[in-house]
């Protein structure tokens, strides 16, 4: 009995703000998303409505779509994988921008690379390297530490030894938060760090009010904008 081909994994990079795939959104991403019938996403909903917007002749309901986010399990991970081992290929949709990266879909590609699946990767909008395109930081050295803390506390720990990592390294500091904590992120940001460490703030990136500042801590002061609830990357620098 011959062993079917395996499928291939394709991690397929969605918007950052509403209403952009058109300026954003490659046409190969289109055509592939088009193609397939099996898609493994963080978010079915908003997963469902992205695939119509790039892909308009797919017909939602004939679509497989599994949902994997960041409770799934090592077993609901290996049973997401199984149609590629039989040959089918499948997409892998994030929230926002690009899968796998601060995404469970890496925990798909890490899985699909155990098995002998093909991972390949479609260009598309990233959050954290257009923050740090657009920051003015150390390009060649850097890193990115996802979500910080959220007990106030262990925060202001962490973002003083990111700034002593900065220092001793050269290195730009990355990280995130979740939006309806902004406002508590930027008070421990402007009140723990040092006032010649520059600060950048990338908030809504690609949309039509996208905001990207960089200046001394001690010079934000009057100029820090309403991030409630606002998709935002905050990165840290000294030179």
């Amino acid at each position: 009995m011959t062993t079917p081909a395996k499928g291939t994994l394709f991690m397929i990079p969605t918007v950052l703000a509403e209403d952009t795939a058109g300026a954003v959104i490659s046409p190969q991403v289109a055509e592939v998303t088009a193609q397939l019938k099996y898609f493994l996403v963080e978010n079915a909903r908003t997963a469902r409505r992205y695939i119509k917007s790039i892909a308009p002749s797919q017909t939602i309901e004939e679509l497989q779509i599994t949902v994997i986010d960041k409770n799934s399990t090592d077993t609901e991970l290996s049973a997401a994988l199984k149609p590629l081992l039989n040959g089918q290929d499948a997409g892998v949709i994030s929230e926002a921008g690009c899968p796998g990266v601060a995404d469970p879909g890496a925990e798909l590609a890490r899985l699909a690379h155990q098995n002998g699946v093909k991972v390949v990767p479609l260009v598309g909008p990233s959050a954290i390297l257009m923050s740090l395109m657009a920051s003015g930081f150390n390009g060649q050295s850097f890193a990115f530490h996802g979500y910080l803390p959220i007990e106030k506390r262990d925060r202001i720990q962490a973002l003083r030894q990111l700034e002593k990592e900065m220092v001793q390294k050269d290195q730009t500091q990355i990280f995130m938060e979740t939006p309806y904590r902004n406002r508590q992120m930027l008070d421990d940001l402007l009140q723990n760090l040092s006032k010649d460490t520059k600060l950048c703030i990338a908030a809504n990136i690609t949309g039509p009010n996208e905001f990207i500042k960089t200046f001394r801590v001690a010079d934000w002061k009057g100029k820090v904008p309403d991030l409630h609830k606002q998709p935002a990357v905050f990165l840290i620098y000294r030179r």
